[in-house]
């Protein structure tokens, strides 16, 4: 074989590896496109969730000679979400959910079950939240000692988790689901409210709030 001949041969295999390159290109471009006009045309949008209800079970502040206090918590959360489109359904997984007082965790995660939601559909979650002896800086303990003397205290009831949606027969990638529900209890008709808050077998208080949540994905 020639210097020539072996010269043309190298430059079939670069147009072949040039054809094969813009061919997969080509396709990766026509998906991509095709993504984006279903995406364009249908427009998710982020389902809407409400905070209905809480009941709280144990809410007490217990002093030692350590540096920190530590707060007790059992509450029993009902949080309810809509997929308000009408062609695009929603799979919503590792949904962790937990409590926060002033930006401070007070209940470990707890593990929402997975679940699909199809068009205009609602679910609904009633997990219970648990923090055991959360320790709580000086300073926050003061702050909550205040709002606990003038009656109540504002949670915060937050998801954190993956969502997915639906089109046909295409499902996305994963988003981030961050949500956040703020929860006003008051304390202020019970016995002695001070710095610490005495549990006891049945419901401390339930209250129905039917509250809005801010949604971010």
């Amino acid at each position: 074989m020639t210097a020539k001949d072996c010269g043309h041969h190298d430059e079939e295999r670069e147009a072949l590896k040039r054809r094969v390159v813009y061919g997969i290109g080509g396709f990766l471009a026509l998906v991509f496109f095709s993504i984006f006009l279903v995406w364009a045309i249908l427009r998710p949008t982020k389902p809407s969730f409400i905070l209905r209800e809480a009941t709280v079970y144990v809410f007490n502040i217990s002093t030692s000679p350590d540096p920190y206090s530590t707060l007790t918590t059992t509450m029993q959360v009902t949080v309810s979400s809509k997929n308000t489109m009408d062609r695009v359904g929603i799979y919503y997984q590792k949904l962790d959910i937990y409590a926060t007082y002033r930006s401070q965790q007070i209940t470990i995660p707890t593990l929402l079950p997975t679940a699909y939601q199809g068009t205009n559909e609602i679910s609904e979650w009633s997990p219970f939240l648990y923090g055991t002896a959360v320790p709580v800086w000086p300073g926050l303990l003061v702050i909550l000692q205040q709002d606990l003397n003038v009656g109540g205290v504002l949670l915060n009831v937050k998801i954190n988790g993956n969502i997915k949606w639906q089109v046909g027969t295409w499902i996305s990638g994963n988003y981030q689901l961050n949500v956040n529900c703020p929860a006003y209890i008051k304390f202020g008709d019970q016995p002695n409210p001070g710095p610490g808050i005495p549990s006891g077998p049945v419901p401390l208080m339930k209250f129905e709030l039917a509250q809005s949540c801010s949604v971010n994905v």
